[in-house]
């Protein structure tokens, strides 16, 4: 069962971190976080046709910084079952974001995994 102490949980907060903190100074850079920033044009465009109707620039900036690792982790980097990264996406989501944080990022990272099928 996952905890808060998983050492995978605390990377995956402390990604989100340095990704929230990126979006408000894109000078300030991190190697922990550089393959997602490699990726960032082609994980924001999965964002875009996943939730047309909130371009980028008008998504709160953690739910972004959850949204762009998770899709990160789904798409490019990690062996554990979708279920599993979106469940921590969710989780991370009601740890960092506001009330409605949760449903959509679920709802986006649940359209993004129906389509890739």
């Amino acid at each position: 069962m996952k905890t808060s102490r998983d050492p995978r949980h605390q990377k995956r907060r402390s990604t989100i971190q340095k990704l929230f903190s990126y979006s408000f100074d894109a000078n300030q850079s991190s190697e922990d976080i550089a393959d997602i920033l490699i990726k960032l044009p082609e994980i924001d465009k999965k964002i875009t046709l996943a939730a047309p109707e909130w371009p980028i620039d008008k998504i709160a900036k953690i739910d972004l910084a959850v949204l762009r690792n998770a899709i990160y982790e789904l798409t490019c980097a990690s062996p554990e079952p979708q279920k599993v990264l979106i469940d921590e996406a969710v989780e991370l989501s009601k740890e960092f974001g506001n009330d409605k944080s949760s449903s959509f990022i679920n709802g986006v990272l649940g359209t993004i995994v129906k389509d890739a099928v």
